[in-house]
């Protein structure tokens, strides 16, 4: 029987000695859990666990030296919780005792092409070297797989000594995932290649991230060594051992997408088994304390405290634990990192290196690096240039008319002869000076046993001394303005080639260019034994001249500077966090998304925990404690994008969701004023202007809800858009639901479904009544509570909205759209009318075409879906009709109101016809419109040209009768001009409100296109060949207030009275009413059942909303 008919088997553990032992503990006081953010947090807490030991025995007092783990256990032990969980795996921690193997077979020994996959969780950008898979051992290498510095590593033997090998950087890997390594021995065009792929899981879909060819076809060693996860390589320098982590599945393919050879299935097996065979027929057997587990953490973390409980009598003694998460311990009493060049160079291997970023009062710069000794420097103010990124604050020099500037650092000897060395340095120096002076001494022991490196606004100088003080060498170089005003980094290298020297000096602008000289001298190379100031000290002229991060290296070149001397401006969030994570080996996984993470700025000299944190504000990003391990997670910001649920609940019908579910409808994250300020940089500024929840005063409005953020960006340009999204995220017109409560032991089938919940991940609740809404809501869970007993297990989830996180996704069905600027209903419909007509008020009409159907709108709270679109009129005259128009292709039938007898009014030959048989005497045709807003576009031509007067046919709007009305006429004049006029006729008197000749002459037969648009009381008219594409720009643009009800739509036919043309012929096709539009609806998808008032808000139910 399983839980809740049994208790539920959560266990608690100590990491004591390298194992995990179970510790007994007292349920009376429950247990908790909480991980991820509270109580509206914009970081992540730390995670806690709160749980009662049963300490009778005494065996869990840190202090007591009878305990069996005495002095094994104390602040920051690890601990972790877990309960049954769904899925089994292979543990391994690293030791190289402990792992899992099958012996070597004959189906095993693959000579040529091999394809390798493995899945598990692993730490994927630690530093050292972990091994994942192979068929590996001393002498007898045929091909593995390794982790090591954040790269995956697979490497081939041809003789089982010697290897080929691939590497690559790792994508951003969720915490499980498989990768995979093929060799194609022989790839047909004279080489080999090794590819590298990643998957979610083992049966793909594979991604390639890394690939790379060889000369000459290989061969794979066939060794004697069985195939092991993971094999140990103690036999080089440095070690690299088995992974720490967990291994779900593997396989080994004879051949690229070839027969399966080996592959075990961690997955399929019972917690404990230590033998299987796999389906390939390979026994597997695991060795040492490795082990298939099936458990499912909720936390692991550690005790920073002991607190011991006990009763007088001593019946009864309990250690109340509070483990926490690794953000505990980051976040207490660290200090800042160092600068980004301080960390990096010393890394490098220099022969001596000063960073020289010492306090105010220092005399002396110290050396990292061992055996060095410190550098002087005097008459200097120290620490006070703090420009430089990269660098915490550096010396200045200034004499102040005193004594002169000295400096003297000596460069220990190095282990062996060099035939090439370099120094480097970084320099600031404002003010230009104009005679030339030396800015660095380097001694040797060459033929140069003083390098001078001079420089002036004018020019560059190297001059070169023996030990005499001989000068040897002078050189003079043309250099610039860009020396100076900036920081810069300078190499002098040297490189011994036969019985010259060949050296070269360097400038970089820090961020920018660079540019260097090289020349040689007949001599010996030396080596670096000092760097100095020049024998008498820095010039007066260089008071103020910033200098720091002197250092000498045993080759001609270093890439230690390399992207540190920027800080690591400009590289992404993600990697930011990877490379931090890498480099203090803290545990990292992440959970991607589909856009690259925002470009950071300058690593500035922080905490660790504030320079991850900052990367993560950067992006929107999420960072995560680790629930299997003591790590982090970084997850994305585009991984919240357009998410399908984890969990999906039903109000109605879900036993485990707990009464109370109660949305709140405040402005506690309301946001509609936000600034976003670039750490260094400039500011963006987004405000919402219009809308509920607009800074406007109520009842337009809620009023300012204003804040400013400083973020670490790399470029000023990306305040804004990140602004944007901000205010996007906080002017959510909706209810929070800030809390979900789930009783699992009223629902264990909802058990799987929880433990695989992640913070950032989304839940849905179907179902919801009236009074909350109708239909379903969508939540982003932001931290989650266990509370648990032997029969009760509840989770809380601390929740916000996910419906902002929905954006658009070009193509896609559902947020591929593009909303509406602004739309509403022209005309009032019932519950069940599902024909609805939908006017434009702003921007591009809906689109007709029907591959985009069908979608969903809302209006009034309802939401329908969209089958059908097309103008509320259209007209192409494809049929015969006489005595009248007849019934357009779509909308009502026209009307014939007013002008001549009935005769004069047919459609034929593809046209609708009004001819003229009187002078002077206008025809008209017309629909009952809906709104007084409208758009036409219709086709106008003559049967003749105008003899005599002009002839006139108009598309109308808001026409009464035939003596008021709106109409855009075009005039077809006895020249063959076309005059295009905006006219209104009040109480039988005509007024012109614009006109624009068109340019080109008439051509009877020929149509004209008109566009006819009224808004309010703006009209528009435009008009061009109907062959032709339409013009942007409105030709015509008036303003009247005097007629503003809808009455009809139509047309107006006249002659001129001089006019002599017999019977002639008003000709109309392709007349469109684009706006409003016809909408056909399915009603009432989210069960709100109401009639709509004329004028409801139209919008897509789910717009596509343009992501950060």
């Amino acid at each position: 029987m399983a839980f809740p008919d049994t208790p539920l088997d959560s266990r608690f553990e100590l990491f004591v000695g390298g194992v995990w032992i179970p510790v007994r503990t007292y349920e009376r006081d429950g247990i908790e859990v909480e991980t991820g953010r509270r109580d509206m947090a914009s970081q992540t807490d730390p995670g806690r666990l709160s749980i009662t030991i049963d300490n009778r025995s005494g065996v869990y007092s840190p202090r007591n030296p009878l305990s069996p783990y005495y002095g094994q256990i104390g602040r920051n032990t690890r601990c972790r919780l877990s309960v049954p969980g769904t899925v089994s795996y292979l543990v391994l921690d690293g030791n190289p005792a402990n792992y899992a193997s099958t012996p070597d077979h004959t189906s095993l020994d693959i000579l040529g092409d091999i394809d390798v996959r493995w899945e598990g969780e692993a730490d994927w950008y630690r530093s050292e070297a972990q091994m994942l898979i192979g068929k590996w051992a001393d002498g007898q290498r045929s091909w593995s797989m390794r982790l090591q510095d954040g790269s995956l590593f697979f490497l081939t033997s041809p003789d089982g000594t010697n290897t080929k090998f691939v590497s690559w950087t790792l994508p951003a890997l969720p915490r499980r995932a498989a990768l995979r390594a093929t060799l194609d021995a022989d790839n047909g065009a004279g080489g080999w290649t090794m590819t590298l792929y990643w998957a979610q899981s083992l049966t793909g879909p594979w991604t390639q991230f890394g690939t790379f060819t060889g000369a000459g076809a290989t061969t794979v060693f066939n060794s004697t060594s069985p195939v092991t996860i993971a094999p140990d390589q103690s036999f080089t320098d440095p070690q690299r051992h088995p992974m720490d982590g967990r291994v779900y599945k593997a396989e080994v393919r004879n051949g690229i997408n070839g027969t399966v050879v080996a592959s075990p299935d961690f997955t399929a097996q019972a917690a404990g088994t230590t033998s299987f065979a796999d389906s390939a027929g390979r026994t597997w057997t695991l060795s040492g304390t490795a082990t298939i587990r099936d458990r499912a953490d909720l936390i692991v973390g550690e005790v920073p405290e002991w607190p011991q409980h006990w009763q007088p009598d001593d019946l009864d003694a309990w250690v109340p634990i509070e483990g926490a998460g690794i953000l505990r311990r980051m976040g207490q009493g660290k200090k800042a990192l160092d600068s980004s060049l301080r960390r990096r160079i010393p890394s490098f291997a220099p022969l001596a290196y000063w960073p020289m970023e010492e306090g105010k009062n220092a005399t002396r710069a110290y050396s990292p690096i061992a055996g060095v000794p410190p550098l002087t420097l005097t008459r200097a103010d120290w620490a006070a240039a703090d420009s430089l990124d990269s660098s915490n604050p550096l010396p200045q020099l200034a004499s102040a008319s005193g004594d002169l500037p000295m400096m003297m650092g000596r460069v220990p000897a190095p282990t062996a002869p060099l035939t090439s060395w370099s120094v480097q340095w970084v320099y600031r120096l404002d003010q230009g000076n104009s005679t030339r002076r030396t800015f660095l001494r380097i001694l040797s022991t060459g033929t140069l046993a003083e390098w001078y490196i001079q420089s002036d606004i004018n020019g560059t100088t190297v001059l070169g001394k023996d030990s005499d003080g001989t000068t040897v060498i002078t050189h003079n170089i043309g250099t610039g303005l860009d020396l100076f005003g900036q920081w810069v980094r300078v190499r002098v290298a040297a490189t011994q080639n036969g019985g010259t020297v060949d050296w070269t000096i360097t400038w970089t602008d820090v961020g920018g260019d660079n540019g260097n000289y090289s020349n040689s001298f007949t001599g010996t190379v030396g080596r670096p034994t000092g760097v100095a100031s020049p024998p008498d000290g820095y010039s007066s002229d260089l008071d103020g001249m910033a200098i720091g991060h002197i250092s000498a290296w045993p080759s001609d070149n270093t890439t230690a500077y390399l992207r540190a001397i920027d800080a690591w401006t400009g590289e992404t969030a993600w990697d930011r966090v990877r490379r931090l994570a890498t480099e203090e080996n803290v545990p990292l996984a992440s959970i991607p998304g589909t856009e690259t993470t925002q470009q950071v700025g300058p690593q500035a000299p922080d905490t660790l925990l504030n320079l991850l944190q900052a990367a993560a504000d950067a992006d929107g990003a999420l960072l995560l404690e680790d629930r299997t391990r003591p790590g982090l997670v970084f997850r994305e910001r585009s991984s919240l994008y357009n998410q399908t649920p984890k969990l999906t609940l039903s109000y109605s019908a879900a036993p485990g969701l707990a009464a109370p579910l109660v949305p709140v409808d405040d402005d506690t994250a309301v946001r509609n004023d936000r600034t976003v300020v670039r750490d260094g940089g400039s500011e963006a500024r987004a405000v919402l202007e219009d809308g509920p929840l607009s800074v406007q005063d109520p009842p337009d409005g809620i009023g300012i809800y204003d804040d400013s953020v400083t973020l670490s960006l790399h470029d000023d340009a990306q305040a804004e858009p990140i602004a944007y999204w901000r205010l996007h995220l906080g002017t959510l017109d909706g209810p929070r639901y800030p809390t979900v409560r789930v009783l699992l032991h009223k629902a264990p089938n909802l058990i799987p479904q929880v433990l695989a919940l992640g913070e950032g991940d989304l839940i849905r609740i179907t179902g919801l009544p009236a009074y909350a809404g109708f239909g379903d809501v969508d939540l982003l869970v932001e931290g989650i509570r266990h509370e648990m007993g032997l029969q009760r297990w509840e989770v809380t989830f601390n929740c916000s909205p996910a419906e902002p996180w929905n954006v658009g996704i070009t193509d896609d069905p559902v947020y591929g759209k593009a909303d509406t600027d602004g739309s509403e209903l022209a005309t009032a419909a019932t519950s069940t009318a599902t024909a609805l007509n939908v006017l434009t008020t702003e921007g591009l009409v809906w689109t007709t075409d029907g591959a985009e159907l069908p979608f969903d709108i809302k209006a009034g709270g309802e939401v329908m879906t969209v089958t059908g679109i097309s103008s509320w009129l259209r007209d192409t005259f494809t049929r015969t009709v006489s005595n009248g128009w007849g019934t357009p292709d779509a909308g009502s039938a026209w009307s014939t109101v007013g002008g001549g007898a009935a005769s004069d009014y047919s459609v034929g030959s593809g046209y609708g016809v009004q001819t003229l048989t009187s002078v002077g005497v206008s025809r008209r045709t017309a629909v009952a419109a809906v709104h007084p807003d409208c758009d036409i576009t219709c086709d106008v031509t003559t049967s003749a040209l105008a003899t005599g007067d002009s002839l006139f046919g108009a598309p109308t709007a808001r026409m009464l009768d035939g003596s008021n009305m709106y109409l855009a006429r075009l005039e077809f004049a006895t020249s063959g001009s076309i005059f295009l006029n905006v006219r209104k006729i009040v109480a039988d008197v005509q007024t012109s409100l614009g006109s624009y000749t068109l340019p080109f002459t008439h051509v009877a037969g020929t149509f004209v296109r008109v566009r006819f648009q009224v808004q309010g009381s703006v009209l528009r008219a435009k008009a061009w060949r109907a062959t032709d594409a339409e013009p942007g720009a409105w030709h015509i643009e008036a303003t009247d207030t005097a007629l503003t009800a809808a009455n009809q739509i139509g047309t107006r036919s006249i002659s001129g009275a001089g006019n002599t043309n017999t019977n002639p012929q008003i000709r109309y096709d392709n007349f469109s009413v684009i706006n409003p539009q016809k909408f056909t609806v399915t009603r009432s998808v989210n069960g709100v059942v109401k009639a709509q008032s004329a004028g409801a808000d139209v919008r897509l139910a789910h717009p596509a909303i343009v992501a950060l």
